[in-house]
């Protein structure tokens, strides 16, 4: 397979926390005049409209690893327009990682051969992904510890920020609501990549009808230490998401673009980069996604068979 990796934002040359920060921030605006927000467990107030926002990017996390997509990847040199490098692929979700078959600029394929390889082993991986046993239990139980990482960090951000309302936009047919987002000084983070929220402001745009996280911008306004202090993402570093519906309640990223200085033991790294995801798919669990790729493989084989016959 092109590549199989156990968290799909890990694909990527960027530091995970700080793609936490870009894709994960949930809300907890300023409460409009004449609103009363219910009161959340640990006694903060918390808008109702904006509970759904949290739950929503919850089922998002967890929907990335139900659908497939296209991933159109360009990374950048600094103050330049032109990409350096572009890589495009199918992303496929395979129960306990995320596979990637490289296609070309095109999102086809380069090669019929390579491709139905590809797909011959994404089966295979499917099949061992869907089938009960030790191996399986532990794999499950390491996806299942991260994404619980993630949707706890999901959680805590509703009180890590303070958003106040700027007001509303369009973006096509719908009305957005846009906030801007200020760390909370009376948040106190209970892990370490909780504790990058202070670092980062920036706007948020919220789907009227929906609830749901349409649309984040967001700057690191402090130097952010990882890797027990031996690597640092440099203040004045910049992200930006777009999310659409895709499903009923299901709002998956379209487009992440990250601009960041960093550095990572004694070397420098800046990372200017964009990504594109588009003809997204729900293909289930492995159990159900078998049956598609066994369709495709069969779609191949009597193209390739007729294409033979004199």
């Amino acid at each position: 397979m092109g590549s199989l990796s156990h968290d799909w934002f890990m694909t990527r040359p960027v530091p995970r926390f700080f793609l936490i920060a870009a894709s994960l921030l949930a809300l907890n605006p300023v409460a409009p005049a004449g609103e009363i927000p219910a009161a959340d467990s640990d006694g903060t107030t918390v808008d109702p409209r904006f509970e759904r926002a949290v739950a929503g990017l919850k089922e998002s996390e967890k929907a990335l690893y139900l659908y497939e997509r296209i991933e159109r990847v360009e990374d950048r040199k600094s103050g330049d327009s032109k990409p350096a490098n572009i890589t495009v692929s199918r992303v496929f979700p395979a129960g306990t990682g995320i596979a990637h078959i490289a296609l070309g600029p095109d999102a086809a394929p380069t090669s019929a051969e390579a491709y139905r390889s590809e797909l011959e082993k994404l089966l295979s991986t499917l099949t061992w992904a869907a089938a009960s046993g030790k191996q399986q239990r532990e794999a499950y139980e390491k996806v299942n510890k991260k994404q619980k990482e993630r949707l706890d960090l999901i959680d805590q951000t509703r009180n890590a920020f303070i958003f106040t309302l700027l007001g509303q936009e369009t973006r096509g047919d719908r009305t957005l609501s846009k906030y801007s987002m200020e760390p909370n000084p009376n948040y106190k983070p209970t892990s370490r990549g909780a504790s990058i929220f202070a670092k980062v402001k920036g706007f948020v745009w919220l789907d009227e009808a929906s609830g749901q996280m349409a649309r984040i911008q967001g700057d690191v306004i402090e130097d952010i230490s990882f890797g027990l202090f031996l690597g640092k993402i440099y203040k004045g570093s910049h992200f930006i998401q777009e999310r659409y519906e895709f499903a009923p309640g299901v709002w998956l990223p379209t487009y992440s673009q990250y601009d960041f200085d960093a550095r990572k033991l004694f070397s420098q790294i800046s990372m200017h980069q964009k990504m594109f995801a588009s003809q997204y798919r729900r293909v289930g669990t492995p159990a159900d996604a078998i049956p598609i790729v066994k369709a495709e493989l069969e779609k191949i084989d009597s193209a390739t068979s007729a294409n033979r016959t004199p």
